[in-house]
């Protein structure tokens, strides 16, 4: 098990570190002030793509990428720590078209999308020209477990029906938003697992209103996290995606690598908390003593790298399992890392924002908007409680493996009843 980055990606990440610094961090107050104005996305945006793609810094997220296809191919565990470089800032993912929910959809339409869809809706994305959303959430019913789906996609000659309301649909309300892959039940009394589908259907068809754009924690996200209602929608069959009755297992196909990718993000925002609390511990004084000079916050900042580290760990470990064994195999990790990464976020967040006192709740540092988006990721992409059901039910089927028929008491000395 080596967890050491090859030469290519040493060179990515140092390279993308520096367009970091030359292009992005130069333009974040630029960004903030533009968004809040109500313009979004920002004029420059193109611009850093332009140069980004120029760089061959594209599609890094993409392990399956072809050689006609643009961007720079790494595994998963070579694009961890770039991953983490993107987080630092909150937005800087989409200039290197590897933003969530496009990664995950690009992910999905590469390995299941027919030529049609491909090159109508796959290949624009490649180049960044359009954005995407997922709709599987709903407000009506506990979406994390995904067979309680219940938007209604109903075949009627040659065209399905779609009849529902999703809700945090990332991306709704950014203007390049084209297309949407929407999950819904095809056949109520099939296998459980077999009723979802899911189908491609452009944000332009009628029937489909983006209803409002709710905030999260009090944040406003200008790209959108909707709700949206889908009335007599209707698009051609030839717009499924994979076959009927596929829904459930392309959710859970589409959702690996994209964990991976928040929490590396994650980790790289809480390198940024870090940095920010320690700067101010060594610049405030109270009681005669610097803030790093009390205990307290000595141990804050201890505490803070070793999560950090532990942390980075068991992700890279994550990625190089599905790099080397498949997506299936690192299911367990993936809840832990999942369980892990947001709860260490809202940790290290909190601290940091103890640290700057009343500044720390404001939005004059990024520390509300991180410890914010922390909480949130133990909603988002599963919550924390069905991960924790996960990796118990694995816990117990992997001891029963290994265990056989022996008892515990025969390998312990211990009688156990």
């Amino acid at each position: 098990m080596d967890f050491s980055y090859s030469e290519k990606s040493l060179d990515v990440q140092a390279r993308v570190r520096r367009f970091m610094d030359e292009h992005i961090v130069p333009r974040a107050r630029e960004w903030e002030e533009t968004v809040h104005a109500g313009i979004f996305p920002p004029p420059f945006i193109e611009d850093l793509k332009a140069k980004a793609r120029a760089e061959g810094l594209w599609n890094m997220f993409l392990p399956g990428l072809r050689d006609d296809e643009p961007g720079t191919r790494l595994s998963n565990l070579d694009y961890a720590p770039v991953a983490e470089i993107l987080g630092h800032l909150m937005w800087s993912s989409e200039v290197f078209n590897c933003n969530a929910p496009d990664t995950g959809n690009m992910e999905l339409l590469h390995m299941f999308a027919n030529e049609r869809q491909y090159q109508e809706w796959l290949r624009p994305l490649l180049e960044g020209k359009i954005r995407s959303a997922f709709c599987m959430t709903e407000p009506a019913v506990a979406s994390s477990d995904a067979t309680n789906i219940q938007t209604r996609i109903e075949r009627v000659g040659d065209q399905y029906v779609i009849n529902g309301r999703k809700w945090f649909i990332t991306n709704a309300a950014d203007p390049r938003c084209k297309i949407g892959i929407v999950m819904g039940l095809t056949d109520p009394e099939a296998e459980v697992h077999r009723r979802q589908s899911m189908v491609l259907v452009p944000m332009d068809t009628p029937g489909l209103t983006v209803v409002r754009n709710p905030t999260v924690m009090n944040h406003v996200a200008p790209e959108g996290h909707c709700e949206v209602l889908f009335e007599n929608v209707k698009v051609p069959v030839a717009n499924l995606l994979g076959g009927e009755g596929q829904g459930f297992e392309l959710a859970q196909a589409r959702l690996g690598p994209g964990r991976i990718h928040h929490c590396m993000r994650s980790i790289g925002q809480c390198e940024v908390a870090l940095d920010l609390m320690m700067q101010r511990a060594q610049d405030r004084r109270t009681f005669g003593r610097t803030l790093a000079e009390h205990g307290t916050v000595m141990e804050w900042i201890a505490l803070s790298r070793c999560e950090i580290e532990q942390a980075r760990l068991l992700v890279l470990r994550t990625a190089w399992l599905m790099d080397q064994h498949g997506n299936k195999a690192a299911r367990k990790d993936v809840s832990l890392i999942k369980v892990v990464v947001p709860r260490m976020q809202t940790a290290i967040a909190n601290r940091a924002i103890q640290a700057f006192g009343a500044a720390g709740l404001t939005g004059d540092t990024p520390l509300a908007m991180i410890w914010s988006w922390g909480r949130a990721l133990q909603i988002v992409d599963g919550p924390d409680e069905v991960h924790l059901r996960t990796i118990s039910r694995l816990e117990i089927k992997e001891q029963k493996a290994r265990l056989g028929n022996r008892r515990l008491d025969l390998l312990t000395g211990f009688p156990i009843d």
